[in-house]
């Protein structure tokens, strides 16, 4: 199925052509992601992966590194930002523990996965992140993730993350797969000060200078070295799903960042991607970009969390209920008239 397939779907209906404007082309990128002119937006999930960094140890955020644990308490109780949306939207949650770097929690909900690769990744700023066998294992992990919603009934899925240090390792795994000078790659994520961002900016363009010469001959192992746990797992999940054919609708600047590893390693997987947003990073439009793909909204948001994304959810509800349960002009009785 064709962009034109879809256009000429949507100009049979009982309106006039063109005149929901932007939500037309969010139709037409619904319809082709899961090739078919009645795309599901429901049943839909969102795992969120958490995984820790090593490089906060260099002084590239404003928070330690204990507020991952502290937020995944607070996620597991049912009272964060992505909890509050979630549940507004419709849309089941799960919470992925795939490297973080603090205690276990005890007696879990049932929404709470343990898959700790590691406690924290290594950090970027001193050598590998990572090796690639850990690597491989965070990407299984959202692998399947991906497999058990689709095998739920999931046909949309959200991909959100709680890291400290993470924006680092996102401004590193865009300037390495874009191009991007590191200067134009790192922002202030988590509210980082001027010191903290210039921190940031010589450790990505440190480590992105040391492993990138290595990308052409070993491109998991030279992404592995500067990735974070939670950006593996939500690149093989956006592979996964995006190989089984759901809809992946992304966040924001890490959620991105994710996307371009499963793109880079898994050709094709960009298909199945809608942008939920343009974050507040600066490199975040480079990424999208990367992809081919225009955000939805464009709000300021930095949040993560997946939280950009569930509040897109209602757009892509209104894309497929506009291709679903339209009238036909013909089957009313009526000829276009524009």
């Amino acid at each position: 199925m064709t962009d034109d397939d879809v256009r000429a779907h949507l100009d049979a209906l009982a309106k006039p052509r063109g005149s929901l404007g932007r939500l037309e082309d969010i139709a037409v990128r619904l319809a082709r992601t899961q090739d078919r002119l009645d795309p599901r937006t429901r049943p839909r999930r969102i795992v969120l992966f958490a995984g820790d960094h090593g490089c906060v140890a260099d002084g590239v955020s404003a928070w330690p590194s204990a507020v991952t644990g502290m937020m995944v308490a607070t996620i597991l109780a049912g009272r964060a930002t992505s909890n509050a949306l979630a549940a507004a939207h419709d849309c089941s949650l799960r919470l992925v523990d795939v490297g973080v770097a603090g205690p276990k929690p005890a007696a879990p909900p049932v929404f709470f996965r343990d898959a700790r690769v590691a406690d924290g990744t290594a950090s970027l700023a001193r050598g590998a992140a990572m090796d690639t066998g850990q690597f491989d294992l965070a990407w299984r992990v959202g692998a399947l993730e991906a497999d058990a919603a689709i095998d739920d009934g999931a046909a949309l899925l959200i991909a959100g993350e709680m890291g400290i240090g993470n924006t680092t390792a996102a401004a590193a795994l865009t300037a390495l797969l874009t191009g991007l000078p590191a200067a134009q790659a790192v922002g202030r994520g988590a509210g980082a000060d001027a010191e903290m961002v210039a921190t940031k900016t010589r450790i990505v363009t440190d480590a992105v200078a040391r492993v990138a010469p290595g990308l052409a001959g070993d491109a998991r192992g030279t992404i592995a070295a500067v990735a974070g746990y939670e950006i593996a797992a939500m690149a093989g999940f956006f592979a996964r799903g995006a190989a089984r054919g759901a809809t992946l609708l992304l966040d924001g600047y890490v959620a991105t960042a994710a996307a371009l590893v499963a793109e880079r390693l898994a050709p094709g997987s960009m298909r199945a991607m809608i942008a939920g947003h343009r974050s507040a990073e600066p490199g975040h439009a480079a990424a999208l970009a990367q992809l081919g793909l225009e955000p939805l909204l464009d709000w300021g948001m930095r949040l993560g969390e997946g939280s950009g994304a569930l509040v897109a959810l209602p757009l892509l509800d209104a894309a497929a209920a506009l291709l679903r349960d339209v009238a036909r002009l013909d089957a009313i009785g009526a000829e276009r008239a524009d």
